[in-house]
């Protein structure tokens, strides 16, 4: 079995998939329309927003999110609503994690609201992060540095587990 553990960023188009890993990467952020399903660095998985927009399309990030160990479902801090249902991560059964993104663009009501959706949906854990202020990150490295750590263990016991430095090329 491989060793090496991906995650799959799920989100509608424009809610900041992209512009986490170029984040991540140290790139320079710039809007780049994510076409088609992405591996990058062999540790994320980026998708394109319409997969989750439009349902008959969903079954594509059912199927996608099988090559991937977390789950990690994005919402943007001032989205109106959301495009996740209540327990949505249960169709997955792997671990799955919120992140907010564009927090710098939202009140602190609906940072609240954008965290709220994202547990409803199934997030055991949720991060705030604004890419554009390089804030809450921090957090969410150490969220996988903790799983690396976590599968280095298991690893040793013959399970496997590398969470690796995602989004780095």
């Amino acid at each position: 079995m491989d060793d090496k553990k991906r995650i799959i960023l799920i989100g509608r188009s424009m809610a900041g998939k992209t512009t986490l890993c170029q984040y991540l990467n140290n790139e320079d952020l710039k809007y780049h329309k994510t076409q088609t399903v992405q591996l990058i660095n062999d540790k994320v998985i980026d998708t394109p927003g319409e997969y989750l927009e439009r349902t008959y399309l969903r079954g594509a990030l059912t199927v996608t999110a099988v090559d991937a160990d977390i789950i990690a479902l994005v919402q943007q801090a001032d989205e109106a609503g959301t495009m996740f249902p209540p327990g949505y991560s249960s169709t997955f059964g792997k671990p799955c994690i919120g992140i907010v993104t564009k927090s710098d663009l939202a009140s602190p009501k609906q940072i609240k609201d954008a965290e709220r959706y994202l547990v409803q949906a199934g997030a055991e854990e949720v991060f705030v992060t604004s890419s554009y202020k390089g804030s809450g990150f921090k957090p969410l490295l150490r969220y996988f540095e903790t799983r690396k750590q976590e599968s280095d263990e298991g690893h040793a016991e013959g399970q496997g587990y590398d969470a690796g430095n995602h989004c780095r090329r």
